[in-house]
């Protein structure tokens, strides 16, 4: 499984289309590769994570749209994380990451 998580320097950022690039964690082997922005377009990203193979989309906020795009692509959306991107990931691995389900 591919999770992707919005970031801005080793934190979660707190608004999705505007991070600077996107931490993708394999958690079939463990391995984390950076994935650069490629620009904020309404409806771009989540086509683009989507087309990186991406089951799981975690940030600190992001809009109705966004949310509703990656659910229609049966993409789990994770919206109101806030720390450090391990921080998140390994809440995220124990089950216990909670969505506020906020819309920015």
């Amino acid at each position: 499984m591919l999770i992707g998580v919005a970031k801005e320097g080793n934190t979660v950022c707190q608004h999705f289309g505007h991070c600077e690039s996107f931490a993708i964690y394999n958690t079939d082997t463990k391995e984390w590769k950076n994935v650069a922005n490629p620009g904020h377009e309404p409806g771009v990203l989540p086509g683009f994570l989507a087309d990186l193979g991406a089951t799981v989309v975690i940030s600190g906020g992001m809009g109705k749209m966004a949310q509703d795009l990656f659910n229609g692509k049966g993409i789990q959306v994770f919206v109101g994380a806030q720390g450090t991107v391990e921080e998140v990931m390994e809440t995220y691995l124990k089950g216990e990451l909670k969505s506020t389900g906020a819309i920015c």
